[in-house]
């Protein structure tokens, strides 16, 4: 039986730089994931010339000038900005939050008269200090955008009534007062061209790798092949549940090569914000790459909720979970050869720049 200096349960972005940052430095490395692929979450593949992102639309953003440096180091990366489209109903308003939303919503032109409508609403809600999503987002936005853009996508996506969620979910979304569509605020923003999965090549080059495989299967066996292992899966599952179950919500993707379409929605991404619309959005391929393609490739996001056999993806991060995550925190605290990282290891929702971040400070504990 092969040894080898580390054993990498999970091909997904975290695993997959750890991985690299270990082969570069003379260490062996053998990456395991129960997928039939590599790349996790960022797995994409190639339709009709067209890279399609299998699990959503993942842009690469980030004010971090060593981790933009160090991803481009493995694929060119091209312009692409993030700048959403809402569809209520029918009717289009610009993501994110900001003046040319503002005037589509209100016919509002200056911000004093956007901050004076807002105030207005949220005086008129009673609203003095927020304890729920719902209060925060009439806070930040007012009653109008609330209910239209926020209210109805947001309840979809969690499966919750937005008075039951957390106010710190909509903290994340911005809100401009100038005529800005671009959805990120950082230095650095685009999409690899080519896509994500020959960057995770890039990356695992120098790696022995097993695809189809089950860590717990045969978890004594493999614990036996690596002096340590670094975990990047569901932390409770790695402790059997012996706590309980961390909630998590899913995802449905209905992808569809429409042949002879060229042009489907005219946007990466449109956000359905509407209650009665099953799905929360609708990308179109194509436009992450500019592409001029006689077909399109479509994907149709429909939240569901994590039942087991499924994927998880988005941590609840309320107080019950957030209490239990903390107790197998210390139990994997006690473990001797064994590390935890990454977003399902943590229980915290990344973007992909703080994944990457969390990958390179991880592995230069052991380097």
């Amino acid at each position: 039986m092969k040894q080898y200096d580390y054993l990498i349960v999970g091909c997904g972005l975290f695993g997959s730089v750890v991985a690299e940052q270990m082969t570069k430095k003379g260490k062996s490395c053998l990456v395991i994931d129960k997928r039939g692929h590599i790349g996790g979450n960022v797995y994409t593949n190639t339709v009709n010339g067209i890279t399609v992102h299998q699990y959503g639309a993942h842009i690469f953003h980030t004010n971090d000038k060593r981790v933009w440096k160090y991803i481009n180091s493995f694929a060119e990366f091209n312009r692409y900005t993030n700048s959403p489209i809402a569809n209520y109903k029918g009717r289009l308003y610009n993501l994110p939050f900001n003046m040319n939303t503002f005037y589509q919503m209100w016919g509002a032109i200056t911000q004093e008269d956007v901050r004076k409508i807002i105030e207005l609403q949220k005086k008129m809600a009673n609203i003095e200090e927020p304890s729920n999503l719902e209060e925060q987002a009439i806070s930040l936005v007012g009653k109008d955008i609330y209910e239209t853009l926020i209210k109805g996508y947001t309840e979809k996506q969690w499966g919750r009534k937005a008075t039951e969620l957390p106010p710190s979910i909509i903290k994340r979304i911005p809100v401009r007062f100038v005529f800005d569509n671009n959805y990120f605020n950082d230095n650095y923003q685009g999409i690899p061209i080519g896509g994500y999965t020959p960057i995770i090549e890039r990356m695992l080059i120098d790696c022995d790798v097993m695809l189809n495989t089950d860590y717990f299967e045969k978890k004594d066996c493999f614990d036996n092949m690596a002096a340590r292992i670094i975990y990047t899966g569901e932390i409770d599952r790695y402790f059997n549940y012996c706590y309980g179950r961390l909630e998590y919500r899913s995802l449905k993707f209905d992808t569809t090569l429409l042949n002879g379409v060229e042009n489907y929605q005219g946007n990466a991404v449109v956000n359905y914000t509407d209650a009665e619309v099953p799905y929360t959005r609708i990308i179109e391929h194509k436009h992450f790459e500019f592409g001029n393609q006689r077909d399109t490739v479509i994907t149709i996001e429909y939240p569901q909720s994590f039942a087991k056999g499924g994927e998880p993806y988005y941590p609840v991060n309320d107080e019950h979970n957030n209490t239990l995550y903390e107790k197998y925190r210390m139990l994997a605290q006690q473990e001797e050869r064994v590390d935890f990282g990454g977003r399902l290891a943590e229980y915290k929702y990344y973007n992909m720049d703080e994944v990457v971040q969390r990958a390179l400070d991880f592995s230069h504990k052991f380097i």
